[in-house]
Parts: C-alpha cells; sequence; structure tokens
C-alpha cells in the first residue's frame, strides 16, 4: 500500500509517517516547505520521501497525485491556528488551506481512486449543552472561522468521494511542534500559579495513538465519519483524577502531578480567562463507540497516553 501523508511538519503528520514505516508501508511525506529533514529535538522521523507540495495549488496537487498514484492519502494539512483564523487578514488563507486544499485533494483522489483521510475537529459543533456529540449527526454550526472552514472541508470530502474517512479529534498533541502540554509545562517552570479553564469540557488526543488508529482503518473499507480522542477513565485512578470528560484544569493538574511540578492551578471560567480573539466550545465531549462497533481499537485513556508522552519528551530532552 502506497500512503501520501500531507503536513508532515505538523505534529500528526509526524507520527502518522512513523506508524507507515512500522508496519512496512510505501510512505511519501509531504508539505509546503522545498525540504523538510524532520525535527530537530531528537524524536525519531521515518526515512522515507518527500514531496514538497502547496495544497492550495490545484494544478499541482493534480500532477503530484496523479504521477504518485497512492492508494491513499492522509490529509494532515490544514490551518489550526484557532485565534489567528479570526483576523481579516488571514480569511482568505484559512479558506484556502482548509477548504481549497481539502477540495483539491478530494478531488483528486477521486480521479486516481484512491482512498482519503481527513482530520476534522469538534468545532464543527455548536460546543453548547453536555451530551457527547455523534459522529453522524447533522446539526453543525460551528462557532468561529477555524470551524466554519474544517466543516466546509468535510463537505468537500463527502461531495467528491465515497472512500473517505472523515476522523474528527479535539484537544491534540504529539512530540512534532507545540501544544497545551509543551505551554503548561514552560509555565510551570516560571510561575507559582496558573489559571485556568474550567468549563471547556473534552478529552485530549495524542497524536502517536491517533496514528495507530488511522493506519487501522486505512487497511480497510469500513468508510464514514468517526470521533477519535483518547478514551475517558474508567474509574479513579487513586491520584484524584477526575473520570470522565475532563476540563482543561483538570488536564493541567494531572500534567503537574505527573511531572511533579508545585505549580498552583487555579480553576476559571472562559468568560474570567478572555483573550480569546475565536469562541471556544464549552461542550468538546465526542462519543467514540462508533469505533469499536466498526472493529476498530479505540485509543487508550488519556491518562496514560499523558503518562508515555511526557516519558518522551524528558527523553528528548536529555
Amino acid at each position: 500500500m502506497k500512503v501520501l501523508v500531507t503536513g508532515v511538519a505538523g505534529q500528526l503528520g509526524h507520527d502518522v509517517m512513523n506508524e507507515l514505516a512500522k508496519r512496512g508501508y510505501e510512505g511519501i511525506s509531504s508539505d509546503l516547505a522545498e525540504q523538510y529533514t524532520g525535527m530537530d529535538d531528537g524524536s525519531p522521523v521515518a526515512n522515507m520521501p518527500y514531496v514538497s507540495l502547496d495544497i492550495t495549488n490545484s494544478a499541482q496537487v493534480s500532477r503530484v497525485i496523479q504521477d504518485l498514484q497512492p492508494d491513499v492519502v492522509v490529509h494532515c494539512a490544514a490551518w489550526t491556528a484557532v485565534d489567528a483564523a479570526e483576523d481579516e487578514e488571514n480569511r482568505a488563507k484559512v479558506e484556502a488551506v482548509n477548504v481549497t486544499g481539502t477540495e483539491n485533494i478530494a478531488k483528486a483522489c477521486a480521479d486516481v481512486g484512491a482512498k482519503m483521510v481527513y482530520l476534522s475537529t469538534d468545532y464543527v459543533f455548536d460546543g453548547q449543552g453536555t451530551t457527547p456529540w455523534q459522529p453522524d449527526q447533522k446539526d453543525f454550526k460551528p462557532l468561529n472561522v477555524y470551524g466554519q472552514t474544517k466543516l466546509a472541508g468535510e463537505e468537500a470530502v463527502r461531495k467528491y468521494l465515497t472512500k473517505y474517512f472523515i476522523v474528527r479529534i479535539a484537544w491534540v498533541f504529539g512530540i512534532n511542534g507545540h501544544n497545551f502540554i509543551k505551554t503548561m509545562l514552560k509555565v510551570g517552570k516560571t510561575h507559582d500559579e496558573v489559571r485556568v479553564v474550567n468549563d471547556q469540557i473534552g478529552t485530549p488526543t495524542y497524536t502517536y495513538d491517533l496514528a495507530r488508529l488511522l493506519v487501522d482503518m486505512i487497511e480497510t473499507d469500513r468508510y464514514g465519519t468517526y470521533h477519535a480522542t483518547n478514551s475517558e477513565l474508567a474509574e479513579d485512578n487513586g491520584f484524584g483524577t477526575k473520570t470522565g470528560y475532563i476540563s482543561w484544569y483538570d488536564f493541567t493538574k494531572e500534567i503537574y502531578r505527573q511531572t511533579g511540578y508545585t505549580t498552583k492551578v487555579t480553576p476559571v471560567t472562559t468568560e474570567e480567562y478572555g483573550l480569546s480573539k475565536a469562541k471556544r466550545p464549552f461542550n468538546s465531549r465526542l462519543d467514540k463507540l462508533k469505533l469499536a462497533a466498526n472493529g476498530f481499537k479505540p485509543l487508550p485513556d488519556w491518562t496514560d497516553a499523558l503518562s508515555r508522552y511526557l516519558k518522551i519528551l524528558k527523553d528528548c530532552q536529555e
């Protein structure tokens, strides 16, 4: 199986390439840069071919995919800077990347008969209530530009393809690039106290675990829309970690517990915290039962994922 992965300079694309290499598949990595040599923090990068690809250029996308003839395209490339997407000067670029770029990939996949994996987000919903969002419900109402463009990307995939996996994720963290955990560790070293919101509820997604699931998916024809974050704890772990879905406050408390930080974590509401340009969903709960129902192994619980991630992060820094 030949697999083209877009956005390999990001957290997920990096891990998907390594998962493909681990299983012996022919992977081709791509991103906007002319050359990509991987990370400089010591973490492994799959030794596979790389092609520069501007997904907003329809002719280039068509030519590259026609030349490569991949069996699958895992489309990880996206504009993910949620607040910056709200700036008027960025709107056209966000749309070009998240909507036009996705449409270009979908059309090219249709032309060569390739499967497509599209990564989406809970932001396609309005973030209200407390009921977990179901993969196949249609009452979309994104709160911000990022969510609007990711929903439009979903619609493009469904328009041009039948062989697709749309996978919605939330609260992503991985070794490659920036994320909430790295920010909290950095802030925790220099501050005695941090303020973290406790009214936005969901569960995080470790890209290493997600990459495993995505490759599991492309080995099948069980197409459709799925939700995939790390699992909620089935029971208390003995350290007071909250079970079920969690808040960013709960997440921070567990990050500091596992790393031995004594930094005080103070819960605040989203309104009290302020700062965000984009409206954020209060309800990021994603129902993941469809994974097991279709024979896919769900991601491990989030505290386990965090523990494994922190160990790798420490090893990379030593």
